[in-house]
Formats: C-alpha cells, sequence, structure tokens
C-alpha cells in the first residue's frame, strides 16, 4: 500500500478542502479527517493503514466491491482508445450498447435513456422533462410535482424542490416551485393503523390522491418516489402500495417516476426495484450502482409515451450535460453489469436478504434499538429513548448521540456505515452485494458493542 504523509494531507484538506454534506470544523479544530487510501472486496483502509468494513458501499454505491482489477483495465483501455466525445447529436459505442442494455431490463414500456453523471441530474432531467412533456400535450399548466416527507431527491435547484427535507432547503429559498409533500411509508410511526401494513399503504397511496385533488390536477406533472425511501432510514412499500399509485396517476393523468438512484442495480435484488415491486413507472432514474462506483455516470430511462412527442419534426429536448453517457463511464458500466450476471450478485442478495433482516433483527432485544426495517441488502435501524412509547430523541440527544458519540464509535470499531437523523436516529446498512451470513455476523456483532455503549452512555 502506497505510504502517505498523514500530516502534509491534513493541513493540505484543512487549507483548501470543501468536503460535501460535512462540518468544515472538524478539520478547523484540529482533529482532521479520515483519510481512505485503499479498498478491496467490502473493506476500506485509511491512511494509518487502519481496516474498516464498508457498510455503506461508499455511498450506496460500490455495489460489486472493491478493488475490481477488471473495471479499472476497462477504463483505461477505452481512455486510450476514445477518452470523450459527447452525445450532443453525436454518439459512440459504449454509450449506444448501454442504453440497449438499460433499456433490456427496465420494467415495460421503458426503452429510451437519457444519461447524465450522477443521480441529482437524472432527477433534475426527469423534472425539466415531465415539464416539457405536458407542454407538449397542450397542457402547460401541468408543471407541479408531489413527493414524500424526508424523501432526498439531490441537491440541484429542481431536485431540491422534490427533496422533502426543509432543513436542507431553507437556507437556499426561493427553490424551484411546485413541489408539494405527502406523508412516506414509515410504518414504524403510523401508531393509527395498528398492524395492518396493507391499510396503512393504502392510507399512505391515497394522501397522493388527496394531494392531486388539493392542488387540481391539471396542475400536477409528476409524482417522484423512491421504492425503498432512503432518508428517515429505509422504509419499504407496503404490499399494494405502488399499485394504488399507479392507478392513481392513471386516474388524473399524472407521470410516476421510480427514482432508483438507491435502489437500482440489485440493492433490493433485482436490476430494478420496480421489478420487485411490480409496477411500471413512467421514468426510472438511477446512478450509483451502474458502475459501481468506479467512474461517475448516471441515466434517466423514459417510457415510450413520454418519448413519442419527440420523433417528430423539430421538437428537441434542450438539456444535456458534458459527461453525460461518457465513453469510459460507458465501458465501465457494460463491464460492471457483466459481472453482476457472472457472479449472480442479484440472487446472492434475494437469497441471503431473509438472513441478514433476521441477523439485524437480533439488535431488538437491545434497548436503544426500536426498529428494523429495509429490504434487499438495504436497512436501517431506528434508535429510542423509550421502546414502549416509541418515545425518539430531541435534537440535543441526536446531536451528542449521533455526531457527538455514534458516527465516531462505529468507524473506530471498524464499521463504516450512516448514523442519520434527517428523519428519527437511524443507523443505516447497505453493503457490498458480494458478501453473506458471516460478514452480517461480523456487522451485528460491532453494532451490538456500540450500540449497547450508546445505551450506557445517556
Amino acid at each position: 500500500m502506497t505510504s502517505y504523509n498523514e500530516a502534509d494531507l491534513q493541513q493540505k484538506a484543512k487549507d483548501h478542502l470543501w468536503m460535501h454534506f460535512a462540518r468544515q470544523s472538524v478539520m478547523e479544530d484540529g482533529h482532521g479527517v479520515p483519510i481512505i487510501v485503499k479498498g478491496d472486496g467490502h473493506h476500506i483502509w485509511d491512511s494509518h493503514g487502519k481496516k474498516y468494513f464498508d457498510g455503506l458501499s461508499g455511498l450506496f454505491v460500490v455495489n460489486a466491491g472493491h478493488g475490481r482489477k477488471r473495471l479499472a483495465e476497462v477504463a483505461a483501455k477505452q481512455a486510450e482508445e476514445l477518452a470523450f466525445f459527447p452525445i450532443w447529436s453525436y454518439a459512440h459505442p459504449n454509450a449506444i450498447e448501454l442504453a440497449d442494455r438499460l433499456a433490456a431490463h427496465a420494467p415495460g414500456e421503458l426503452n429510451r435513456v437519457f444519461f447524465s453523471t450522477g443521480g441529482g441530474e437524472a432527477v433534475e432531467t426527469a423534472f425539466k422533462l415531465a415539464k416539457y412533456y405536458w407542454k407538449l400535450q397542450g397542457r402547460p399548466t401541468k408543471h407541479k410535482v408531489i413527493s414524500r416527507a424526508v424523501a432526498y431527491h439531490g441537491t440541484p435547484q429542481g431536485a431540491l424542490a422534490i427533496t422533502g427535507i426543509p432543513a436542507m432547503k431553507e437556507m437556499f429559498e426561493p427553490i424551484t416551485p411546485g413541489g408539494f409533500r405527502v406523508p412516506n411509508t414509515n410504518f414504524y410511526r403510523a401508531p393509527e393503523h395498528g398492524d395492518d401494513l396493507e391499510a396503512f399503504g393504502l392510507w399512505a397511496a391515497n394522501r397522493i390522491e388527496e394531494m392531486i385533488q388539493f392542488e387540481g390536477p391539471e396542475t400536477v406533472a409528476a409524482v417522484f418516489l423512491e421504492p425503498v425511501q432512503n432518508s428517515g432510514g429505509c422504509f419499504p412499500p407496503p404490499p399494494g402500495y405502488f399499485q394504488r399509485v399507479r392507478e392513481i396517476c392513471d386516474q388524473y393523468d399524472v407521470l410516476l417516476v421510480a427514482d432508483e438512484v438507491i435502489t437500482g442495480f440489485g440493492r433490493i435484488g433485482n436490476m430494478f426495484a420496480s421489478t420487485t415491486y411490480g409496477f411500471e413507472p413512467d421514468m426510472i432514474t438511477c446512478a450509483k450502482g451502474m458502475t459501481s462506483g468506479y467512474s461517475p455516470i448516471g441515466a434517466t430511462i423514459v417510457s415510450e409515451k413520454i418519448y413519442e412527442p419527440f420523433k417528430h419534426g423539430q421538437t428537441s429536448f434542450y438539456h444535456g450535460y458534458t459527461f453525460g453517457g461518457h465513453p469510459v463511464s460507458s465501458a465501465v458500466a457494460l463491464a460492471n453489469l457483466d459481472i453482476f450476471e457472472e457472479e449472480k450478485l442479484f440472487e446472492n442478495v434475494r437469497e441471503n436478504s431473509p438472513i441478514f433482516r433476521a441477523t439485524l433483527e437480533k439488535l431488538l432485544d437491545l434497548p436503544i434499538v426500536g426498529d428494523v426495517r429495509g429490504d434487499g441488502y438495504f436497512f436501517g435501524i431506528e434508535l429510542v429513548k423509550d421502546k414502549v412509547t416509541k418515545e425518539t430523541f430531541d435534537d440535543d440527544e441526536s446531536e451528542r448521540l449521533l455526531r457527538g458519540f455514534l458516527s465516531k464509535a462505529l468507524f473506530d470499531a471498524g464499521l463504516y456505515c450512516r448514523a442519520d437523523d434527517r428523519g428519527d436516529p437511524v443507523v443505516q446498512l447497505a453493503p457490498p452485494l458480494t458478501i453473506g451470513p458471516k460478514e452480517f455476523d461480523e456487522i451485528e456483532g460491532i453494532l451490538r458493542g456500540v450500540l449497547t455503549e450508546a445505551w450506557s452512555r445517556l
């Protein structure tokens, strides 16, 4: 492993590096920042040579695991041959082949692929396209978008209007108008439905119909939903939820967008979670796992219905990204999809997900663990102050618990994952799709130790 001058790197980081979604004060106050230098399989190493379990696949990204020489070699070979060319009125073989491959895996009539370089851009594309589509239908007032409380859909101004986390938006107001929020599918926090998950799902779906009626169907363009909502801690859809949502969207002429930036590429056990949950959206946004992070790429996959007006005459979609469908990223994506198939990684997820869940559910014997939820290789553990009443932590307690202790303690114990309080406090796990029961036990052991200590500190 290459040796690094830790003090030199920390000083340069402090002087020049502005990190994302992070408090710069950690560098300013002399603590420094963890510097990750190597990855292999489901492990990462820091600049001190310490090894960690990557329990979040980087950021829900490295689905095939770290250190895949094959993907690095594919990237190098492509960069030698054609490192860059835009897909603005031109094309190149890899973008064409990848579009074909994605269309083959997408449900139903989703056959048209618009490339970007990341998930936020894919959502931005879907938002702009939804508004333009209705204008082309002679219905220009349909411009509003509906999404769910606490849902994260990206940081560009348009995507931010769809994001349902007020604290992430208030400093950027006024943002793009037209974003409206409905309840999410957090069953743990839905006491009025008792144990009836299906009734709760129907109730949650019907809130979308209600919002369409409140705003007027002739003003609503699209509904954006993640198959499993990430922010708030892995909310899966109740049985029948998406079928009812599809029905509502069809009834009121509203487009349904599945935001699969996290759930795509095997995270829930299929290429797309829309397939897992048996519904056909009008668009799918995806990114992260498409290359397992070995090169940046994103895509918006669009139905024939939405594409239809663009087949004729002079109609163009005036939208694009310099690096969209990048030749190197496309080549890496194709090789990454080959790895998924050859190693049967999606089958691995489907087979082992129930064991992963059962292993994490052992933590329910701890007084601080209120709920374990999720699907595939994507789980959240909600932390509570009182299991009986489901009382959560106040802001000060969350600050002390998550940022003051948990994040660092889990990392020090050798597990990189996410401790998050954009909703109620949760620990989130999304490991590479390559792991199995032995690794689940390892994750559970580390969590048990740290969560036990967290409770004693409270």
